[in-house]
Protein backbone atom coordinates (compact mmCIF):
# COMPACT_ATOMS: atom_id res chain seq x y z
CA UNK A 1 0.00 0.00 0.00
CA UNK A 2 1.39 3.50 -0.86
CA UNK A 3 1.01 6.20 1.85
CA UNK A 4 2.30 9.99 1.70
CA UNK A 5 3.42 11.35 4.57
CA UNK A 6 2.52 14.92 4.67
CA UNK A 7 4.54 17.96 6.46
CA UNK A 8 3.31 17.77 9.86
CA UNK A 9 2.60 21.21 12.04
CA UNK A 10 5.19 20.65 14.63
CA UNK A 11 4.08 23.54 17.05
CA UNK A 12 2.91 27.23 17.60
CA UNK A 13 0.86 27.36 14.61
CA UNK A 14 3.56 27.41 11.94
CA UNK A 15 2.03 27.31 8.17
CA UNK A 16 4.96 26.40 6.36
CA UNK A 17 8.77 25.08 6.47
CA UNK A 18 11.69 24.66 4.38
CA UNK A 19 12.85 20.89 3.35
CA UNK A 20 16.75 20.98 4.79
CA UNK A 21 18.06 17.71 4.36
CA UNK A 22 16.52 14.24 3.37
CA UNK A 23 18.37 11.15 5.33
CA UNK A 24 16.91 9.13 2.77
CA UNK A 25 16.14 8.35 -1.33
CA UNK A 26 14.02 6.48 -2.99
CA UNK A 27 14.29 2.71 -2.97
CA UNK A 28 15.73 2.81 0.68
CA UNK A 29 13.89 0.53 3.28
CA UNK A 30 12.51 2.73 6.33
CA UNK A 31 11.22 1.75 10.00
CA UNK A 32 9.01 3.20 11.88
CA UNK A 33 10.39 6.54 13.97
CA UNK A 34 13.13 6.74 11.51
CA UNK A 35 14.68 10.06 11.12
CA UNK A 36 14.04 11.05 7.31
CA UNK A 37 14.29 14.34 6.83
CA UNK A 38 15.63 17.55 8.60
CA UNK A 39 12.91 21.08 8.01
CA UNK A 40 13.23 24.44 8.98
CA UNK A 41 10.78 26.59 10.09
CA UNK A 42 10.47 29.98 10.89
CA UNK A 43 11.30 28.87 14.50
CA UNK A 44 14.37 26.10 14.16
CA UNK A 45 15.66 23.28 13.00
CA UNK A 46 13.19 19.76 13.41
CA UNK A 47 13.94 15.64 12.51
CA UNK A 48 10.84 14.24 11.22
CA UNK A 49 10.30 10.52 11.90
CA UNK A 50 7.96 8.84 10.02
CA UNK A 51 5.76 6.73 10.83
CA UNK A 52 5.47 3.25 8.74
CA UNK A 53 7.57 0.91 7.96
CA UNK A 54 8.42 0.09 3.97
CA UNK A 55 10.21 0.99 1.12
CA UNK A 56 10.87 4.76 0.04
CA UNK A 57 8.68 4.94 -3.25
CA UNK A 58 9.57 8.89 -3.77
CA UNK A 59 10.40 11.90 -2.32
CA UNK A 60 8.07 14.68 -3.27
CA UNK A 61 9.92 17.63 -2.46
CA UNK A 62 12.91 18.91 -3.23
CA UNK A 63 16.14 20.01 -0.29
CA UNK A 64 15.44 23.75 -0.27
CA UNK A 65 11.97 23.79 -1.19
CA UNK A 66 9.14 25.47 1.10
CA UNK A 67 6.27 23.32 1.67
CA UNK A 68 2.79 23.94 3.42
CA UNK A 69 1.64 22.63 6.04
CA UNK A 70 -0.40 19.61 5.12
CA UNK A 71 1.52 18.92 1.86
CA UNK A 72 2.68 15.51 1.22
CA UNK A 73 6.66 15.49 1.10
CA UNK A 74 7.38 11.51 0.57
CA UNK A 75 5.76 8.61 -0.57
CA UNK A 76 6.41 4.71 1.38
CA UNK A 77 5.25 1.51 0.55
CA UNK A 78 4.01 0.18 3.36
CA UNK A 79 3.82 -4.11 3.17
CA UNK A 80 -0.10 -3.88 4.56
CA UNK A 81 -2.79 -2.04 5.77
CA UNK A 82 -2.80 -0.36 8.74
CA UNK A 83 -2.61 2.74 10.66
CA UNK A 84 -4.71 4.98 12.62
CA UNK A 85 -8.57 3.79 12.88
CA UNK A 86 -10.99 6.13 10.77
CA UNK A 87 -12.07 8.85 12.86
CA UNK A 88 -8.35 8.55 15.22
CA UNK A 89 -7.67 12.02 17.24
CA UNK A 90 -4.38 12.70 18.22
CA UNK A 91 -3.66 12.27 22.15
CA UNK A 92 -4.33 15.07 24.82
CA UNK A 93 -1.41 17.07 25.27
CA UNK A 94 0.61 17.25 21.88
CA UNK A 95 0.06 21.06 21.62
CA UNK A 96 3.46 21.85 22.54
CA UNK A 97 6.57 21.30 20.08
CA UNK A 98 9.05 20.76 22.40
CA UNK A 99 8.03 16.85 23.21
CA UNK A 100 10.82 15.36 21.71
CA UNK A 101 11.17 12.46 19.54
CA UNK A 102 11.86 9.88 22.67
CA UNK A 103 7.79 8.94 22.69
CA UNK A 104 7.37 8.68 18.94
CA UNK A 105 7.77 5.26 18.54
CA UNK A 106 4.39 3.87 20.37
CA UNK A 107 2.33 6.44 18.63
CA UNK A 108 3.68 6.65 15.22
CA UNK A 109 1.12 4.12 13.42
CA UNK A 110 -1.40 6.76 14.76
CA UNK A 111 0.11 9.21 12.40
CA UNK A 112 -1.51 8.52 9.48
CA UNK A 113 -2.84 10.76 6.36
CA UNK A 114 -6.39 12.00 8.09
CA UNK A 115 -4.26 12.93 11.40
CA UNK A 116 -2.12 15.65 10.13
CA UNK A 117 -3.28 19.28 10.86
CA UNK A 118 -4.30 21.84 8.73
CA UNK A 119 -2.60 25.01 7.99
CA UNK A 120 -4.33 27.64 10.57
CA UNK A 121 -6.64 30.06 8.95
CA UNK A 122 -5.69 33.31 6.70
CA UNK A 123 -5.11 35.79 9.27
CA UNK A 124 -3.76 33.60 11.66
CA UNK A 125 -1.37 35.73 14.09
CA UNK A 126 2.20 33.67 15.06
CA UNK A 127 2.79 33.90 18.18
CA UNK A 128 5.70 36.18 19.40
CA UNK A 129 5.35 38.50 16.57
CA UNK A 130 2.86 40.75 18.47
CA UNK A 131 3.76 39.72 21.93
CA UNK A 132 0.70 37.32 22.08
CA UNK A 133 -0.49 33.30 21.26
CA UNK A 134 -2.32 33.30 18.45
CA UNK A 135 -5.87 32.96 19.00
CA UNK A 136 -6.69 29.40 20.65
CA UNK A 137 -9.37 28.92 17.95
CA UNK A 138 -6.67 29.00 15.27
CA UNK A 139 -3.94 26.36 17.02
CA UNK A 140 -3.67 23.32 15.71
CA UNK A 141 -2.71 20.00 17.61
CA UNK A 142 1.06 19.22 17.47
CA UNK A 143 1.56 15.38 16.15
CA UNK A 144 3.30 13.87 19.50
CA UNK A 145 6.94 13.21 18.65
CA UNK A 146 7.90 15.59 15.88
CA UNK A 147 10.16 17.78 17.94
CA UNK A 148 13.57 17.63 18.14
CA UNK A 149 16.55 14.86 19.49
CA UNK A 150 19.22 15.86 21.62
CA UNK A 151 21.78 15.80 18.79
CA UNK A 152 19.94 18.07 15.82
CA UNK A 153 22.46 19.93 14.42
CA UNK A 154 22.54 23.07 12.81
CA UNK A 155 21.86 23.36 9.32
CA UNK A 156 24.91 23.94 6.85
CA UNK A 157 24.77 26.09 3.96
CA UNK A 158 23.93 24.31 0.53
CA UNK A 159 24.22 24.43 -2.62
CA UNK A 160 21.08 24.69 -5.08
CA UNK A 161 20.55 23.13 -8.16
CA UNK A 162 20.13 25.51 -11.27
CA UNK A 163 17.11 26.68 -12.04
CA UNK A 164 14.90 24.85 -13.87
CA UNK A 165 16.71 21.39 -13.18
CA UNK A 166 15.76 19.16 -9.97
CA UNK A 167 18.24 16.99 -8.31
CA UNK A 168 17.63 12.82 -8.89
CA UNK A 169 17.82 12.38 -5.51
CA UNK A 170 18.60 13.42 -1.98
CA UNK A 171 22.07 15.58 -2.39
CA UNK A 172 25.17 13.46 -1.38
CA UNK A 173 26.43 13.45 1.65
CA UNK A 174 29.29 15.48 3.01
CA UNK A 175 32.69 13.47 3.67
CA UNK A 176 32.96 12.26 7.49
CA UNK A 177 35.64 15.27 7.95
CA UNK A 178 33.38 17.87 6.83
CA UNK A 179 30.84 16.41 9.42
CA UNK A 180 32.46 15.56 12.33
CA UNK A 181 31.99 12.28 11.45
CA UNK A 182 34.84 8.96 11.91
CA UNK A 183 38.14 10.09 11.39
CA UNK A 184 38.93 10.05 7.49
CA UNK A 185 42.26 7.72 6.99
CA UNK A 186 45.43 8.98 7.79
CA UNK A 187 47.71 10.08 5.03
CA UNK A 188 46.56 10.12 1.30
CA UNK A 189 43.09 10.37 0.17
CA UNK A 190 41.26 6.83 0.14
CA UNK A 191 40.46 5.97 -3.58
CA UNK A 192 37.53 6.71 -5.07
CA UNK A 193 37.06 9.88 -2.71
CA UNK A 194 38.98 12.57 -4.46
CA UNK A 195 39.77 16.20 -2.18
CA UNK A 196 39.19 14.41 0.70
CA UNK A 197 41.74 15.80 3.81
CA UNK A 198 42.16 13.95 6.80
CA UNK A 199 42.43 15.44 9.87
CA UNK A 200 43.51 14.47 13.98
CA UNK A 201 40.76 15.00 15.78
CA UNK A 202 39.40 12.71 19.12
CA UNK A 203 35.48 11.77 18.56
CA UNK A 204 34.16 14.08 21.08
CA UNK A 205 35.70 16.43 19.38
CA UNK A 206 34.25 15.21 15.91
CA UNK A 207 30.84 15.11 17.67
CA UNK A 208 31.46 19.02 18.95
CA UNK A 209 32.63 20.57 15.86
CA UNK A 210 28.96 18.54 13.93
CA UNK A 211 26.36 20.13 16.65
CA UNK A 212 28.17 23.47 16.45
CA UNK A 213 27.98 23.13 12.61
CA UNK A 214 31.63 23.54 12.47
CA UNK A 215 34.19 21.95 8.98
CA UNK A 216 36.90 20.59 10.77
CA UNK A 217 38.89 20.70 7.52
CA UNK A 218 39.22 24.37 8.00
CA UNK A 219 40.16 24.39 11.09
CA UNK A 220 44.33 24.47 12.27
CA UNK A 221 44.64 22.37 15.11
CA UNK A 222 46.70 23.84 18.06
CA UNK A 223 46.82 20.12 19.84
CA UNK A 224 49.81 17.75 19.72
CA UNK A 225 50.63 16.88 16.46
CA UNK A 226 48.36 19.56 14.76
CA UNK A 227 45.52 17.68 16.71
CA UNK A 228 42.52 19.55 16.61
CA UNK A 229 41.21 20.53 20.24
CA UNK A 230 37.66 21.15 21.95
CA UNK A 231 39.45 25.00 22.26
CA UNK A 232 40.26 25.08 18.36
CA UNK A 233 36.21 24.24 17.56
CA UNK A 234 34.81 26.54 20.07
CA UNK A 235 37.26 29.37 18.25
CA UNK A 236 35.93 28.43 14.96
CA UNK A 237 32.22 28.50 15.87
CA UNK A 238 32.37 31.86 17.46
CA UNK A 239 34.38 33.29 14.71
CA UNK A 240 32.09 35.22 12.30
CA UNK A 241 30.24 33.07 9.57
CA UNK A 242 31.74 34.98 6.63
CA UNK A 243 35.29 34.55 7.92
CA UNK A 244 34.92 30.71 8.41
CA UNK A 245 33.52 30.54 4.55
CA UNK A 246 35.65 29.45 1.79
CA UNK A 247 36.32 32.36 -0.72
CA UNK A 248 34.40 31.39 -4.00
CA UNK A 249 36.03 30.92 -7.23
CA UNK A 250 36.18 33.88 -10.10
CA UNK A 251 34.38 37.18 -9.60
CA UNK A 252 31.34 37.85 -7.19
CA UNK A 253 28.12 39.04 -9.06
CA UNK A 254 27.10 42.82 -8.64
CA UNK A 255 24.06 41.81 -6.90
CA UNK A 256 22.74 38.39 -4.22
CA UNK A 257 19.55 38.22 -3.04
CA UNK A 258 18.81 36.03 0.42
CA UNK A 259 15.01 34.85 0.54
CA UNK A 260 13.25 36.26 3.63
CA UNK A 261 12.29 33.39 5.57
CA UNK A 262 12.61 31.03 8.60
CA UNK A 263 14.13 33.09 11.52
CA UNK A 264 15.37 36.17 9.72
CA UNK A 265 11.47 36.73 8.69
CA UNK A 266 9.89 35.80 12.31
CA UNK A 267 12.68 38.11 13.91
CA UNK A 268 11.95 41.12 11.16
CA UNK A 269 8.18 40.77 11.97
CA UNK A 270 8.84 41.20 15.69
CA UNK A 271 11.15 44.09 15.65
CA UNK A 272 9.36 45.62 13.52
CA UNK A 273 6.40 45.06 15.45
CA UNK A 274 8.19 46.40 18.69
CA UNK A 275 9.76 49.59 17.47
CA UNK A 276 6.22 50.69 15.72
CA UNK A 277 4.23 49.46 19.26
CA UNK A 278 6.37 50.20 22.17
CA UNK A 279 7.37 53.69 23.13
CA UNK A 280 11.48 53.15 22.72
CA UNK A 281 13.94 54.89 25.51
CA UNK A 282 17.35 54.13 25.69
CA UNK A 283 19.39 55.35 28.90
CA UNK A 284 23.24 55.18 28.79
CA UNK A 285 26.12 54.17 31.53
CA UNK A 286 29.55 54.01 31.54
CA UNK A 287 31.00 51.38 34.34
CA UNK A 288 34.44 50.97 35.83
CA UNK A 289 34.22 46.81 36.27
CA UNK A 290 37.35 45.93 37.15
CA UNK A 291 36.51 44.52 39.92
CA UNK A 292 33.86 42.16 38.18
CA UNK A 293 36.67 40.71 35.98
CA UNK A 294 38.72 40.23 39.05
CA UNK A 295 35.79 38.39 40.34
CA UNK A 296 35.11 36.35 37.07
CA UNK A 297 38.80 35.50 37.48
CA UNK A 298 38.14 33.90 40.49
CA UNK A 299 35.18 32.44 40.21
CA UNK A 300 36.91 30.21 37.14
CA UNK A 301 39.30 28.37 39.87
CA UNK A 302 36.45 27.00 42.00
CA UNK A 303 35.56 23.62 41.86
CA UNK A 304 32.09 24.62 41.63
CA UNK A 305 32.67 26.31 37.78
CA UNK A 306 35.07 23.75 37.05
CA UNK A 307 32.53 22.64 34.13
CA UNK A 308 31.55 25.56 32.57
CA UNK A 309 32.47 28.99 30.85
CA UNK A 310 32.44 31.68 32.89
CA UNK A 311 32.49 34.91 31.26
CA UNK A 312 31.39 38.90 32.69
CA UNK A 313 27.75 37.96 30.75
CA UNK A 314 27.46 35.70 34.23
CA UNK A 315 27.72 38.56 36.86
CA UNK A 316 25.85 41.19 34.57
CA UNK A 317 22.91 38.66 34.46
CA UNK A 318 22.89 37.92 38.36
CA UNK A 319 23.03 41.68 38.56
CA UNK A 320 20.23 42.21 36.26
CA UNK A 321 17.99 39.29 38.63
CA UNK A 322 19.00 41.42 41.54
CA UNK A 323 18.14 44.36 40.02
CA UNK A 324 14.90 43.30 39.24
CA UNK A 325 13.87 42.33 42.11
CA UNK A 326 14.51 45.24 43.55
CA UNK A 327 12.54 47.18 40.84
CA UNK A 328 9.49 44.77 39.69
CA UNK A 329 8.18 46.83 37.57
CA UNK A 330 10.85 46.45 34.76
CA UNK A 331 9.85 42.82 34.55
CA UNK A 332 6.05 43.52 33.19
CA UNK A 333 4.17 43.50 30.33
CA UNK A 334 1.41 45.62 28.63
CA UNK A 335 -1.47 44.08 27.87
CA UNK A 336 -3.21 46.28 25.79
CA UNK A 337 -6.81 44.69 25.30
CA UNK A 338 -7.29 44.40 29.19
CA UNK A 339 -5.61 47.74 29.34
CA UNK A 340 -3.51 46.84 32.62
CA UNK A 341 0.35 46.61 33.08
CA UNK A 342 1.72 42.67 34.34
CA UNK A 343 4.37 42.44 36.52
CA UNK A 344 5.99 39.00 36.40
CA UNK A 345 7.42 38.02 39.73
CA UNK A 346 9.66 35.58 38.40
CA UNK A 347 11.73 36.29 35.80
CA UNK A 348 12.86 34.49 32.17
CA UNK A 349 15.79 35.63 31.54
CA UNK A 350 16.56 36.09 27.87
CA UNK A 351 19.64 36.47 26.56
CA UNK A 352 19.71 37.53 22.66
CA UNK A 353 22.06 35.24 20.58
CA UNK A 354 23.31 35.05 16.78
CA UNK A 355 23.70 32.26 14.75
CA UNK A 356 24.09 31.76 11.53
CA UNK A 357 20.18 31.64 10.80
CA UNK A 358 19.42 35.01 12.42
CA UNK A 359 18.91 36.37 15.73
CA UNK A 360 17.04 34.16 18.38
CA UNK A 361 15.84 35.12 22.33
CA UNK A 362 16.15 31.89 24.14
CA UNK A 363 15.16 32.21 27.78
CA UNK A 364 16.47 31.12 31.14
CA UNK A 365 13.14 29.84 32.85
CA UNK A 366 12.95 31.06 36.79
CA UNK A 367 16.01 32.14 36.09
CA UNK A 368 15.67 34.38 39.63
CA UNK A 369 15.23 30.73 41.70
CA UNK A 370 18.71 29.91 40.32
CA UNK A 371 22.18 29.88 42.21
CA UNK A 372 25.62 31.47 40.49
CA UNK A 373 26.91 27.72 39.86
CA UNK A 374 23.25 26.75 38.22
CA UNK A 375 22.67 30.34 36.30
CA UNK A 376 26.62 29.44 34.88
CA UNK A 377 25.44 26.00 33.70
CA UNK A 378 22.05 27.22 32.20
CA UNK A 379 24.05 30.13 30.21
CA UNK A 380 26.37 28.06 29.03
CA UNK A 381 24.10 25.59 27.74
CA UNK A 382 21.69 27.72 26.27
CA UNK A 383 24.40 29.52 24.46
CA UNK A 384 25.45 26.02 22.75
CA UNK A 385 22.32 25.02 21.88
CA UNK A 386 21.95 28.26 20.03
CA UNK A 387 24.80 27.79 18.51
CA UNK A 388 23.88 24.23 17.23
CA UNK A 389 20.70 25.64 15.93
CA UNK A 390 19.04 23.52 18.32
CA UNK A 391 16.58 26.35 20.25
CA UNK A 392 13.10 25.20 20.08
CA UNK A 393 10.21 27.79 20.38
CA UNK A 394 9.13 26.82 24.20
CA UNK A 395 12.71 28.05 24.81
CA UNK A 396 12.17 31.05 23.51
CA UNK A 397 8.51 31.48 25.00
CA UNK A 398 7.36 33.42 27.86
CA UNK A 399 10.64 35.65 28.48
CA UNK A 400 10.39 38.67 30.51
CA UNK A 401 13.41 40.41 30.08
CA UNK A 402 16.68 40.70 28.07
CA UNK A 403 20.20 40.81 27.64
CA UNK A 404 22.02 41.52 24.53
CA UNK A 405 25.75 41.54 24.72
CA UNK A 406 27.11 43.48 21.66
CA UNK A 407 30.26 43.36 23.37
CA UNK A 408 31.17 39.76 21.82
CA UNK A 409 31.08 41.76 18.30
CA UNK A 410 33.55 44.46 19.42
CA UNK A 411 30.96 46.81 19.83
CA UNK A 412 30.65 49.46 22.95
CA UNK A 413 27.27 49.68 22.84
CA UNK A 414 23.74 50.25 21.27
CA UNK A 415 20.32 51.18 21.55
CA UNK A 416 18.21 47.64 21.80
CA UNK A 417 14.34 47.16 20.56
CA UNK A 418 12.86 45.33 23.17
CA UNK A 419 11.81 41.72 22.50
CA UNK A 420 7.99 42.07 22.00
CA UNK A 421 6.19 41.33 25.18
CA UNK A 422 8.87 42.68 27.35
CA UNK A 423 9.57 45.80 29.19
CA UNK A 424 13.07 46.41 29.48
CA UNK A 425 16.20 44.83 27.60
CA UNK A 426 19.82 45.77 28.23
CA UNK A 427 23.00 46.00 25.92
CA UNK A 428 26.22 45.30 27.42
CA UNK A 429 29.40 46.55 25.57
CA UNK A 430 32.93 45.79 24.76
CA UNK A 431 35.07 45.71 27.96
CA UNK A 432 38.17 47.53 27.65
CA UNK A 433 41.01 49.56 29.31
CA UNK A 434 40.51 53.19 29.53
CA UNK A 435 41.70 56.11 31.52
CA UNK A 436 39.56 56.44 34.63
CA UNK A 437 39.90 58.39 37.62
CA UNK A 438 40.14 56.26 40.74
CA UNK A 439 40.42 58.18 44.25
CA UNK A 440 41.49 61.49 42.53
CA UNK A 441 44.29 59.21 40.40
CA UNK A 442 44.63 58.89 36.33
CA UNK A 443 45.07 54.78 36.37
CA UNK A 444 43.87 52.31 33.51
CA UNK A 445 40.86 50.44 34.24
CA UNK A 446 38.48 48.09 32.84
CA UNK A 447 35.66 50.29 31.28
CA UNK A 448 32.26 49.26 29.76
CA UNK A 449 29.22 50.81 28.06
CA UNK A 450 25.49 49.97 29.37
CA UNK A 451 22.57 50.91 27.86
CA UNK A 452 18.91 49.99 28.98
CA UNK A 453 16.18 50.07 26.32
CA UNK A 454 12.81 50.37 28.07
CA UNK A 455 9.04 51.18 26.85
CA UNK A 456 8.20 54.14 28.52
CA UNK A 457 3.94 53.18 28.57
CA UNK A 458 5.60 51.25 31.82
CA UNK A 459 8.61 52.27 32.49
CA UNK A 460 9.11 56.03 33.33
CA UNK A 461 12.64 57.80 33.17
CA UNK A 462 13.30 57.65 36.97
CA UNK A 463 12.68 53.67 37.28
CA UNK A 464 15.08 53.33 34.00
CA UNK A 465 17.51 55.31 35.68
CA UNK A 466 17.41 53.21 39.20
CA UNK A 467 17.25 50.26 37.48
CA UNK A 468 20.77 50.67 35.39
CA UNK A 469 21.98 52.90 38.49
CA UNK A 470 21.77 49.47 40.28
CA UNK A 471 23.34 46.77 37.80
CA UNK A 472 26.08 49.62 36.91
CA UNK A 473 26.66 50.00 40.83
CA UNK A 474 26.77 45.48 41.13
CA UNK A 475 28.82 45.49 38.19
CA UNK A 476 31.57 48.52 39.54
CA UNK A 477 31.52 46.11 42.80
CA UNK A 478 29.87 42.47 42.67
CA UNK A 479 29.98 42.60 46.53
CA UNK A 480 26.70 44.73 46.48
CA UNK A 481 24.97 41.53 44.84
CA UNK A 482 25.60 40.06 48.10
CA UNK A 483 24.23 43.22 49.89
CA UNK A 484 21.08 43.16 47.58
CA UNK A 485 19.73 39.67 47.17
Amino acid sequence: MRREFKLPDVGEGLTEAEIVRWHVKAGDDVKVNQIVVEIETAKSIVELPIPWDGVVAGLLAEEGQTVDVGVPIIAVDTAEEGGAPPGATAPKGTETADRGAAGAAGRAQALADDMVPKPPAEGAVEPGAHGSPAPKEERQSVLVGYGVKTGATKRRPRKRPPTGTAPAGPAAPAGPAALGGPAAPEGPAAPGAPGRVAVLAKPPVRKLAKDLGVDLTTITGTGPQGSITREDVHTAAEAPEAARAAVPEGPLPREERIPIKGVRKMTAQAMVTSAYTAPHVTEFLQIDVTRTMEAVRRLRALPDFADVKISPLLVVAKAVLTATGRHPMINSSWDEEAQEIVIKHYVNLGIAAATPRGLVVPNIKNAHTLSLPGLAQHLAQLTETARAGRTQPAEMAGGTITITNVGVFGVDTGTPILNPGEAAILAFGQIRDMPWVVDGELAVRKVTTLSLSFDHRIVDGELGSLFLRDVGAMLEDPLAILAWS
